[in-house]
């Protein structure tokens, strides 16, 4: 764990949502995050094994657009929520290194079955005029792609689970104050949520029946309800703590 916070030191910080940003500094982990992250993405590039040689070889690739923008944005949401919690505690000590190690790791591999996820729903939304890079044979092949994103997203968010539980961990070394103890549980219970809803995908496309299963995907759409409710919730803890 790092050295404990002075009171001065947290003074001079800047603040960011009420938490003191302990960790601005650029270190040699989150550079080598921030390169693999960015190489997850450039295996999502829209003009597939090269560049289009012909204005309709554009025209298609342009149409993976929609399924790449989706992936993107997932992508750069995870590495967000890592940079976030970097900024706010500089913590890099032996368990939050392995921790943000085994979270790059898992995102290469990851980025596969993600893009094959963004891929598959982007021609079947479209009845098939947007591409797809995935091949189904067997509309079970469908389910097992579920299940593995699940699996995989449950993991990431498992990752950022434990490295905000560490923090509360060494909140006497960080000196967080109650704002900041808040803000960090609501990091754990978001996380937690998003990692549920993966576990809970995955379970629906491999329990249930191929008709069924094939709907696991959607229990995802719950989430731009719940996370802005529970954003609401720890809201208003902090307005009251702060007399707002």
């Amino acid at each position: 764990m790092n050295a404990v916070w002075s009171k001065e030191q947290l003074a001079a910080l800047p603040v960011v949502d009420g938490v003191r940003q302990r960790g601005l500094g650029v270190t040699r982990l989150e550079t080598f995050c921030d390169a693999a992250f960015a190489f997850a993405v450039t295996l999502l590039v829209i003009g597939g094994d090269g560049i289009p040689e012909s204005y309709s070889d554009l025209i298609l690739a342009l149409k993976g657009v929609p399924a790449f923008a989706a992936s993107f944005a997932l992508i750069t949401g995870l590495w967000w929520s890592h940079r976030t919690w970097s900024c706010r505690y500089g913590l890099e000590d032996s368990m939050t290194t392995l921790i943000s190690l085994i979270f790059v790791f898992v995102m290469l591999i990851y980025v596969y079955p993600l893009k094959m996820v963004f891929s598959a729903f982007a021609g079947w939304a479209s009845g098939g005029w947007l591409p797809t890079e995935f091949v189904m044979t067997d509309p079970r092949d469908m389910l097992g792609i579920f299940a593995v994103y699940g699996a995989g997203f449950a993991i990431q968010t498992s990752m950022l689970v434990l490295l905000h539980l560490r923090v509360l961990k060494g909140a006497a070394t960080l000196n967080l104050n109650e704002v900041e103890r808040i803000r960090t549980s609501q990091q754990v219970v978001q996380h937690l949520i998003l990692g549920a809803t993966g576990v809970a995908s995955a379970v629906w496309a491999l329990a249930l029946p191929p008709q069924a299963g094939i709907y696991a995907g959607f229990l995802y759409m719950i989430l731009p309800v719940s996370i802005p409710l529970l954003s609401a919730r720890y809201d208003k803890r902090v307005e009251k703590l702060q007399g707002l």
